[in-house]
């Protein structure tokens, strides 16, 4: 809906409207215009957060069932206010041309009936206080509308679908939240960030072989598995603990002095065992424990030694032919093996609640 004010007749039919708008309620001098947003085509149309603007995409019928009252949530940053402030930037257009033609038949409305006392054609002279003759001259034209701005926005690449309230929607990039529903679980947070991850990967293997090669010679890959251990860490450190808080009621109190617990995995094994709950070490089998283990103590060197090799990651990982002071080296298999089983602590972590 888009609402306009103005005019001095009554009916609407008297306006020339481009296809896609229409005039359906009248109060007074305000009109009520409709203007239709063309979906694409899959069905779904934009929406774009007036916080920190960037766009989403929600499917229309399913969002053309939700209440009129509806309060939408920014899939990104979480903002949420009513639907009508999810405008995009195009949308927006294409109401205000709707207006605009509106605007000029009532302004064109409004100088034929200035002129109506004019015999033809409407022109008339005087003589000014200067002595200068002036002639006002006035033909009224119909108003042929031209058709309404298009829509053609970011296009979907997947359709996602909420588990809690069936919506499907479309995002363009790491995102948190549904737009009905607001904040995600901490599971289905969790295997987004580990698609991520294989989907970096699956970029780099994708890359044309000269460009692989010099950005390999820089180390860039290096960088980036280095980057996917941390990230991983990262990602059940997160799930680990909205499990906890979700679980456990007195969970403030026993983690009051314990850090970053999360990020130790027998530790963490060791908190869910104090609270009531089944040994992770038991759920997953002890040959993916005993490489996530590895995995952790070697994201912890390069986190803090820059991968040199010191006596604490000997003590995690006692088979490691690495001497104090050499520096490790990973591999895209490595990470890739990783990424696999930081998914299956993380269904472990979600099972226990």
């Amino acid at each position: 809906m888009w609402n306009v004010t103005g005019g001095s007749r009554d009916g609407s039919d008297e306006f020339r409207m481009a296809p896609g708008a229409s005039i359906v309620g009248r109060d007074g001098d305000s009109f009520e215009m409709r203007v239709r947003i063309p979906s694409d085509e899959h069905g779904f149309f934009g929406r774009q957060c007036p916080s920190c603007r960037q766009i989403f995409r929600v499917d229309g019928d399913a969002y053309e069932a939700l209440p009129d009252d509806l309060e939408l949530w920014c899939v990104y940053c979480g903002h949420h206010s009513d639907h009508s402030e999810f405008m995009t930037q195009q949308q927006l257009d294409r109401a205000m041309r709707a207006a605009e033609d509106l605007g000029t038949q009532m302004v064109g409305q409004a100088l034929d009936e200035a002129f109506s006392s004019f015999r033809s054609p409407r022109r008339r002279s005087y003589r000014s206080g200067f002595g200068i003759d002036v002639e006002i001259r006035y033909r009224s034209e119909p108003f042929y509308p031209e058709p309404l701005p298009g829509i053609d926005e970011e296009k979907l690449i997947r359709v996602r679908t909420c588990a809690s309230c069936s919506l499907r929607y479309a995002v363009f990039g790491e995102h948190r939240f549904c737009p009905v529903c607001g904040q995600l679980p901490a599971m289905v947070v969790a295997l987004d960030a580990l698609g991520a991850e294989t989907a970096r990967l699956d970029g780099l293997a994708q890359l044309p072989a000269e460009t692989a090669a010099s950005l390999r010679e820089q180390g860039v890959f290096t960088r980036l598995w280095i980057d996917t251990l941390k990230n991983l860490v990262g990602v059940v450190e997160v799930l680990g603990s909205a499990v906890f808080r979700d679980v456990v009621a007195d969970a403030d109190q026993r983690l009051r002095g314990k850090g970053n617990v999360f990020q130790r995995l027998d530790d963490t094994a060791d908190l869910f065992i104090d609270a009531g709950y089944q040994d992770l070490r038991t759920v997953i089998d002890a040959d993916r424990w005993q490489r996530m283990i590895e995995f952790w103590a070697t994201r912890h060197v390069f986190t803090h030694n820059d991968g040199l090799v010191d006596a604490k990651f000997l003590t995690k990982v006692p088979s490691s032919t690495a001497r104090i002071g050499q520096r490790l080296t990973i591999s895209e298999e490595l990470c890739r093996q990783a990424i696999t089983d930081a998914e299956a602590l993380c269904r472990a972590l979600a099972g226990l609640a």
